[in-house]
């Protein structure tokens, strides 16, 4: 397993909260703030996470899906094995569908499309990853315009992974000629200072229930 950078460095937790968005008994949906990781990092000093403070009302809350440190947004985390089981295969068929809202630099040129540039770690810059012809694994984004603000020459994007390669948006991107703003791992130095967090959010999620077998999907708006 390649090292992250939520394993290298030191994350500082944010103080904002969780939020529950939806909950039942076999599973719950929750909003991440920014600023926190999913799970604990192997730093000792990235021991707040996610899960754990859920965990302290929800003992048996578990993982099955992750949003970056940086990233905020929607998760959900099922309460007992069998939902656990269920939302993974849901997840490995590709079944569940995400997408995400970005502030990128710059205006598009085209309205939507998809990204098909395969992922490899960076060896030359851990904990980086890069589009490589050879060595990387096929991943692909659909992307759609959303709006532009010619002012401050910037757009909001919808993303919507249809892999799931860690840093993938960000770097899919990038390579468009799109920066993500307060992205100090990939973007420019100016392009990372126009925010004090990454302008990236998991907007949107919809999956089968395990049990009930309906369509649960939830929205929770992008805070900037």
């Amino acid at each position: 397993m390649s090292n992250s950078v939520e394993d290298l460095a030191v994350l500082p937790a944010s103080s904002e909260p969780y939020q529950i968005v939806y909950e039942d008994d076999v599973l719950l949906v929750v909003n991440k703030p920014a600023k926190l990781l999913t799970v604990p990092g192997r730093h000792p000093q990235n021991q707040d996470c996610l899960i754990r403070r859920v965990q302290r009302e929800f003992p048996f809350a578990e993982v099955v899906h992750r949003l970056d440190y940086d990233t905020s947004g929607l998760l959900v985390l099922p309460l007992t094995k069998r939902v656990l089981s269920d939302i993974s295969k849901q997840f490995q068929a590709r079944s569940v569908t995400k997408h995400y809202v970005a502030l990128v630099e710059g205006k598009l040129a085209k309205a939507k499309g998809v990204i098909d540039l395969p992922l490899a770690a960076d060896e030359q810059q851990r904990p980086l990853y890069k589009v490589c012809q050879q060595q990387g694994k096929p991943s692909q984004t659909r992307y759609q315009l959303l709006s532009y603000n010619s002012a401050a020459n910037q757009s909001r994007v919808q993303l919507e992974p249809v892999t799931g390669r860690s840093h993938q948006l960000r770097v899919h991107m990038l390579a468009l000629g799109h920066a993500m703003l307060g992205d100090t791992l990939y973007a420019p130095a100016d392009v990372a200072a126009k925010s004090p967090r990454l302008m990236l959010h998991a907007e949107y999620i919809r999956f089968v229930h395990p049990l009930s077998r309906a369509v649960l999907e939830f929205t929770v708006a992008a805070p900037f």
